[in-house]
């Protein structure tokens, strides 16, 4: 249907009302005029006027709306459903709401864009930062042996352990790296069995139980009377989440300190929680705490190893199950993590 402005609609009602008026004189001529013939003639010449000016403002405003139904939907409209829209009494109010909520939904994708445009680039700048370290470091012990160093039997073999030892943090952010890129885009596909949770827990106790003597850390595992506690979820992903919290509860737990795990019926889930008397959180960094890279003490946790990406993993993976995982903290005091997971059936 071709475009109507509304200059053409008033020369067409112009027109047709002229055209009329010229019939209606030439009648004149020829059948005298009565009362009535000329009230009949009045009438029909004003309901001729108004479904002919009804029929062109229709297409005048079809051909307005129709753009504008193209703009917002980015596509071409259907006639047959718009037709019956713009017939409607309340099209023009409508349209105006489509109008309204269309401009909304563009504002706030452009803010999201933006968000996500700073995001991006934190997370660039954040992932050369974390491998820029590693390799200075093994250019450096590289450069050190080449220059005679290889035969200094008092460092050689020291600089290439530190070698090897940035090497595996290297691998460890590539790693961790392809675990949440393949968790975000759903590459990474979960296998759902039951298993008894409290035997899993056990198991990441027994791995970290040198590193939490190294650290002067007591881990208590409460498990109330009940030594069964069957769930249905990925059992290697979950080991992980666990590992992850209590490697993290670890590392900023104080010296001599404690982490408690815990597990807890919740009707038809169990509450897992890991809780520290550690350093703690403050309470600006807590909203932050599940971002990529994101570090509370930088300065200590890099020195302490680690990819930076162990909470993001974490989230993304219970995220994953459809379950959730909250953080509590008090700066000085210590913190606790908690999460949830269907009860097997």
């Amino acid at each position: 249907m071709k475009l109507i402005s509304s200059k053409k609609v008033t020369v067409y009602l112009s027109l047709f009302v002229a055209l009329l008026s010229i019939v209606i004189y030439g009648i004149g001529y020829i059948v005298p005029f009565s009362v009535l013939y000329l009230l009949l003639i009045v009438g029909g010449m004003g309901l001729s006027v108004f479904f002919m000016s009804g029929y062109l403002v229709d297409r005048f405003l079809y051909s307005k709306i129709r753009i504008l139904y193209k703009t917002i939907h980015d596509t071409q409209i259907i006639d047959k459903d718009l037709a019956q829209k713009v017939q409607s009494t309340d099209a023009l109010h409508a349209v105006e709401m489509e109008v309204v909520e269309w401009s909304e939904n563009r504002g706030s994708l452009v803010a999201q864009l933006k968000k996500q445009e700073k995001y991006r680039k934190e997370f660039i700048g954040n992932v050369s930062h974390e491998l820029k370290t590693p390799i200075f470091n093994i250019q450096g012990y590289v450069l050190t042996l080449l220059d005679g160093g290889l035969e200094d039997e008092s460092i050689n073999r020291m600089y290439l352990e530190r070698t090897e030892k940035s090497i595996n943090r290297m691998i460890t952010i590539v790693k961790d790296l392809e675990v949440i890129s393949k968790l975000e885009s759903g590459e990474l596909k979960l296998c759902f069995e039951r298993f008894n949770i409290i035997d899993l827990i056990n198991e990441v106790l027994e791995m970290q139980e040198i590193r939490a003597k190294k650290n002067s850390v007591k881990l208590v595992f409460s498990q109330e009377n009940d030594s069964s506690k069957f769930v249905y979820a990925d059992k290697k992903e979950i080991f992980q989440v666990v590992n992850n919290l209590l490697v993290n509860s670890i590392k900023y737990g104080k010296s001599k300190g404690t982490t408690h795990i815990e597990v807890m019926s919740m009707d038809k889930k169990f509450l897992i929680e890991v809780r520290d008397n550690g350093i703690g959180i403050e309470s600006d960094n807590l909203p932050r705490i599940f971002e990529r890279f994101f570090r509370v003490d930088k300065s200590r946790s890099r020195n302490m190893g680690g990819s930076g990406l162990g909470l993001a993993i974490v989230k993304h993976i219970i995220d994953a199950h459809n379950q959730s995982i909250n953080v509590s903290s008090t700066y000085g005091e210590g913190t606790s993590f908690t999460f949830t997971l269907d009860k097997a059936k």
